[in-house]
């Protein structure tokens, strides 16, 4: 019939209590309903596509069978939960996703009571649940938790550290791990499905724990073996050794798109009488119910507007190329000419372009899996042996390995190159993904070398000089997004170590850029000699080792200085003001205005619009200058300080 919704039970449900009040036989046409609003949602939005469509069944299934938002649900990472904020009072929003004032990408505690802990970073779910089933007891209480987590999720040892813990205090947790990469999971079919029912319900449980209390009662070495006997028992039918070990009663593996299989092994779960948290191993598939996500390599991971009948993904031309793909570029030009250049990412290699260098070398690339501490202490190790790593790391997920980077690699001098990807503010990931503090805590280091390129030309060069730097750690970050589309060499060319450039000469402003705020800066400068106000733009290249020489030129011949970066407090600026200090260069009247990101986190939205808000864009900067001078800046040129 003309006009009849695509969606009618789905329009009956607004929260999860309205899910519940369906029969069980309609379901299917409920997560049919769900799978077609997430994939028309994000054709609109962009976002990520493919790890939504895979838990669709299982959102519905969780949702029915656990009285949420009383039964805690935490879904790690939290980019498969859209369809979960469809379900739980966000649908009349969810067109909003990841735009200005709208929904977050990720789960948010702020945003909705059905979101208990907010994430986007991998891997915590299981001691966030932890947490909360341990409050749980402690304050008497008797509702659920449950963690979603996918296979992926499980490469990082966080991962296991909660499972151990939760093994050993036995607490009433269930972790349901999504596997959708089919990386640890036999087929699964039928057979399966029966027998993780039969080995998740009551009747086997309660003779399970008899036999082991028998088992108890008998001499030690006759207990280990019938231990034994059962545990192999279990892992030939249903593979759950390794969880068994770390103290967990497995189940699975269960089809995750298969509700009759779904719901009797949940409700067995939450219905359980087990003294041991629980771990359903529910296999799916990534972009399942969307032919081109099911048919494309990263199952529609992360996605731009696209068009929903075809699948075509309205990418805008480029004007110029992506920084992540000149580091790719750079390093494989290095690489040609080092063997002894080996790259490193977590997970990330399409993320960092190392695809594309492990397309050119595949023996000198290595994906050490959401591990970054690992990956960290590896390219120590490959340094102690005289190799050059390069371990490309988001800024945010480098945050993980900050140990590592102190003990491992600072504190034993090791050359490792440190290529910082996403600095400064990354738009619709908001803030869990904005690179805002890298410089701060790497520059706190000694021995290290920090640099920030301030466009693609300058991020050739200092992959190259990082590539030359073989006495002591070094980084270099770069930003999201596109160049400004310099004409580029084959290869970079070296810097020289702690030394600046000047791209425009004034008299009376200094601007002292660190990172690609370089262009912001430009502008500014002509914004303000358009006032009749003389100023010297200068790019740092190097937080430590600082440009001494610079700045105190600029400093001698400059009323104002004004330092630029798209960090947070601690990073270049202190840097700076630490030297001017320490050095009495503040002592006769300079002025001097740190511009750095606020002291707050900055909510997604569109990469300008953040740096608008944060007040690092040309008009914030030309406004700075303007204060600092006061009544000063309607005045005529003054003479020059004389060197401090």
């Amino acid at each position: 019939m003309t006009g009849q919704s695509p969606t009618p039970l789905l329009d009956t449900v607004d929260v999860p209590a309205d899910i519940r009040r369906l029969r069980e036989e309609q379901l299917r046409q409920l997560a049919d309903e769900l799978r077609q609003e997430t994939i028309s949602a994000v054709s609109v939005t962009g976002g990520h596509l493919g790890a939504g469509l895979g838990v669709v069944e299982l959102t519905v299934a969780l949702h029915y069978v656990f009285d949420t938002p009383k039964d805690r649900l935490i879904w790690d990472v939290g980019h498969q939960a859209y369809p979960h904020k469809i379900v739980t009072g966000r649908r009349s929003r969810i067109r909003t996703l990841r735009q200005e004032g709208g929904l977050s990408g990720f789960t948010r505690r702020a945003e909705s009571e059905y979101d208990p802990f907010g994430a986007a970073h991998s891997s915590t779910s299981i001691s966030a649940g932890l947490g909360m089933a341990v409050a749980r007891d402690l304050a008497g209480g008797n509702n659920n938790v449950v963690a979603v987590i996918g296979d992926g999720a499980m490469s990082a040892g966080m991962a296991y550290e909660a499972m151990n813990n939760a093994g050993a205090l036995r607490s009433r947790l269930i972790v349901v791990l999504n596997d959708n990469d089919m990386s640890i999971a036999p087929p699964v079919g039928a057979l399966s499905g029966h027998l993780s029912r039969l080995l998740s319900g009551r009747p086997y449980v309660t003779l399970r724990n008899l036999g082991r209390t028998f088992a108890e009662s008998l001499p030690k070495p006759l207990e280990m073996a019938a231990r034994r006997a059962e545990e192999f028992a279990r892992g030939f039918v249903a593979g759950g050794t390794l969880f068994d070990e770390l103290g967990f009663y497995y189940v699975g593996p269960v089809d995750g798109h298969n509700l009759d299989h779904l719901l009797p092994i949940l409700k067995n779960a939450r219905d359980s009488q087990l003294d041991k948290p629980i771990l359903v191993h529910v296999v799916t598939k990534k972009g399942k119910g969307y032919p081109p996500a099911e048919a494309s390599d990263d199952k529609y991971h992360g996605v731009v507007k696209f068009d929903v009948v075809t699948g075509k993904q309205s990418k805008p031309v480029a004007n110029a190329p992506q920084y992540t793909a000149v580091f790719a570029k750079a390093l494989i030009a290095e690489a040609e000419a080092d063997k002894k250049i080996v790259a490193i990412t977590a997970a990330m290699p399409s993320g960092t372009g190392l695809d594309k260098f492990a397309e050119r070398f595949p023996d000198r690339h290595f994906d050490v899996g959401i591990a970054e501490q690992h990956g960290v202490t590896f390219a120590a190790g490959l340094a102690c042996e005289g190799f050059k790593p390069f371990a490309a790391i988001y800024s945010t997920f480098l945050q993980r390995g900050y140990d590592q980077v102190v003990h491992d690699v600072a504190i034993q001098n090791l050359p490792v190159r440190f290529a910082i990807d996403r600095a400064g503010l990354v738009g619709a990931d908001g803030a869990t993904h904005a690179g805002s503090f890298d410089v701060a805590y790497l520059g706190c280091l000694p021995n290290f070398v920090i640099m920030a390129a301030a466009d693609e030309l300058e991020l050739m060069h200092m992959v190259a000089t990082a590539a030359q730097i073989d006495d002591r750690p070094s980084a270099f970050r770069y930003p999201r997004g596109e160049g400004v589309g310099i004409e580029l060499p084959v290869r970079g060319t070296p810097l020289e170590i702690g030394k600046g450039r000047i791209l425009r000469e004034g008299t009376k402003i200094a601007l002292l850029s660190f990172g690609t705020r370089l262009g912001e800066c430009l502008v500014a400068a002509e914004d303000l000699a358009a006032k009749g106000l003389s100023a010297t733009v200068a790019d740092a290249r190097f937080a430590k080792p600082l440009d001494t020489d610079l700045i105190r030129r600029l400093v001698r011949e400059h009323e104002v200085l004004i330092t630029i970066e798209e960090g947070s407090v601690g990073g270049f600026a202190s840097q700076v003001l630490q030297y001017l200090a320490s050095n009495g260069l503040l002592d006769h009247g300079l002025k001097v205005r740190p511009m750095i990101l606020p002291d707050r986190f900055i909510d997604h939205a569109a990469p300008a619009k953040q740096y608008e808000q944060a007040g690092l864009n040309a008009a914030a900067i030309v406004a700075t200058a303007i204060a600092a001078l006061g009544q000063s800046a309607l005045a005529g040129p003054r003479a020059s300080r004389p060197a401090s």
